[in-house]
């Protein structure tokens, strides 16, 4: 199986500022390593669309196929990552920030507050996924994406239904 780029965007004005360890990003990259991708450690960015934007079309601009983000989907004044993100996709993938959020209660109720999207940047073929900020929504939530992850990546390429 080809190692297909992937890049893991941890949004956190705490953590951005050194005032927070970064918790959920490490988790993130190495669940999409020891499931074959390859990825950068995590970048640490501040909350808000505009820098959430930014790094997202830097990585699209590298050539990454599957980019992660963590925090900033829920609904404080400066969670700003789905708004960001809906700046750059070009078509959402519902189903899949859905189940994020179902399969997320098994953990807390507190998952139906999370904003995140999924969705796919144009012409690029990158897959796109919010997660919420806390390392068990990581955790929880990054099977749930590698479950889909490289079939999007093959039907965005022309790749068969199967």
């Amino acid at each position: 199986m080809t190692s297909l780029p992937a890049c893991v965007i941890t949004v956190s004005d705490r953590s951005f500022a050194g005032e927070r360890e970064d918790r959920g990003g490490p988790i993130a990259v190495g669940l999409l390593r020891d499931a074959g991708w390859h990825c950068p450690d995590a970048e640490v960015i501040a909350d808000g669309a505009t820098s959430v934007a930014d790094a997202l079309r830097r990585a699209v601009a590298r050539g990454v196929r599957l980019i992660v983000t963590t925090g900033g989907t829920g609904v404080g004044p400066r969670d700003e990552t789905p708004e960001g993100t809906r700046r750059v996709i070009t078509r959402e993938v519902p189903g899949l920030a859905e189940e994020l959020r179902r399969s997320g209660l098994a953990d807390t109720p507190l998952s139906v507050l999370s904003r995140g999207l999924a969705g796919i940047v144009d012409p690029a073929g990158a897959l796109v996924v919010n997660l919420p900020g806390s390392p068990r929504a990581v955790a929880s939530g990054i099977p749930v994406v590698l479950t889909v992850a490289r079939h999007v990546v093959d039907q965005v390429e022309g790749g068969d239904h199967s």
